[in-house]
């Protein structure tokens, strides 16, 4: 028996290989400058777009230079690679940065996790399972920015499971269930997962990726169902409350020796929990008490030109249009916490020149970013701001030095 039994250990043991483990990330310090108020993630570092006139005795405010320098968006990561058990190859990422613990300029960075996974793979199936890039935020375009291009195109690392299916050398099926925790949906209590977590529907998505010879395309739909309130007003009855939307993108990519380039559309049904321009709102309120939501409807796209490889020329530029709600409001208009819902329309033109010296790249960008304003008038019932329209612009010169190790 004893023979027996280191056999089948000797077997299994044969079945498994052992995981190699690869320490990496990088020291990045960014320096801002901007010529006006604007709406910006923890720091100054994460911009998304200029405040509107804020007049007061014939001054606006919001026509404010700002400054900031600082080193919190360092990073520390670990891949895991090389372990495989029975056909199954097996790995795993875990990634943290300092991103956290400060409000506006004042604080101590503190760590935090960005991304922790585990990948599994055999034959032509494979499956990303914990918190990752949100399918429809993974390609980013060519800028060291840190919101590389949000909100002109989505921004999100959630929890998920996606499963990925070759259908043929050059095509890809994906499929991902998602959750909500850093970047969530707007509500009658602000920002909150609870909205996901009362509907009890995970967040869905479907696509379909090519790839060869260079060029990549990429189409998908993502689905969110949830439900703003599940109790009333008095917080004593339950309401049959919920919102269902739809937002499907395209993404498009080439490269050719020194040269690339990049492009990504959405038309987003609210959209605010991917760091769209986005949100909904009450359309009709029931006689059994539950609210009807209709969401706004908003186009955001960019494009990325790059060209270099020891002297990189990157020009970006992006477009968002806010189209308003889909039926007309008789409530709330619940939008992002990052934007304002009297947009109308908004875009960025951002060159920038990258010098790498082996592991350590000097960055400089100039970044333009202007936002139509209005206001609100009595028939301006689907969302759309009508009034008073004016732009407001900001002009940001950024600064990056990083090394990476």
């Amino acid at each position: 028996m004893t023979v027996a039994f280191l056999a089948v250990t000797l077997s299994a043991a044969a079945q498994e290989s052992a995981a190699q483990l690869k320490w990496y990330g990088f020291i990045r310090n960014y320096v801002v400058a901007d010529s006006r108020e604007s709406v910006y993630g923890t720091e100054d570092f994460f911009y998304y777009l200029p405040k509107d006139v804020k007049m007061s005795e014939g001054v606006d405010l919001n026509a404010e230079h700002t400054f900031a320098f600082a080193a919190l968006t360092s990073r520390l990561g670990l891949d895991v690679t090389g372990y495989e058990v029975q056909g199954w190859k097996v790995g795993a990422k875990l990634e943290a940065d300092f991103y956290a613990g400060v409000s506006g300029v004042t604080g101590t960075a503190q760590l935090r996790l960005r991304q922790a996974y585990m990948t599994l793979s055999k034959g032509s199936f494979s499956a990303k399972i914990g918190q990752a890039w949100h399918p429809m935020a993974a390609d980013m375009p060519h800028v060291f920015a840190l919101n590389t291009g949000a909100p002109f195109g989505p921004f999100s690392r959630t929890p998920e499971i996606v499963l990925d299916g070759k259908l043929s050398d050059s095509f890809t099926l994906t499929a991902a269930v998602l959750w909500q925790m850093q970047y969530t949906s707007a509500g009658p209590e602000g920002a909150s997962a609870n909205y996901i977590k009362y509907g009890g529907i995970p967040e869905l998505y479907l696509g379909l990726s090519y790839k060869a010879n260079g060029f990549t395309a990429r189409v998908g739909v993502d689905m969110l169902s949830i439900r703003p309130r599940h109790l009333d007003a008095t917080g004593k009855k339950k309401v049959s409350d919920r919102i269902t939307t739809f937002s499907p993108f395209i993404y498009l990519e080439y490269t050719k020796g020194l040269f690339s380039v990049k492009a990504k559309s959405i038309f987003a049904q609210a959209g605010e929990h991917l760091s769209l321009n986005g949100g909904y709102g009450v359309s009709a309120i029931n006689a059994d008490g539950s609210w009807e939501y209709t969401p706004t409807r908003n186009s955001s796209s960019w494009l990325s030109l790059s060209y270099g490889k020891k002297l990189q020329g990157v020009l970006f530029g992006g477009y968002v249009y806010n189209i308003g709600t889909w039926k007309p409001l008789v409530g709330d208009l619940y939008f992002s916490k990052n934007s304002f819902s009297n947009m109308r329309q908004m875009f960025r033109v951002a060159p920038e020149l990258i010098y790498n010296l082996g592991k350590v790249a000097f960055g400089l960008e100039y970044e333009l970013t202007g936002v139509e304003y209005g206001t609100f008038g009595a028939l301006d019932v689907y969302g759309y701001a009508s009034q008073n329209i004016h732009w407001v612009m900001n002009h940001r010169v950024q600064l990056m030095f990083k090394y990476t190790f």
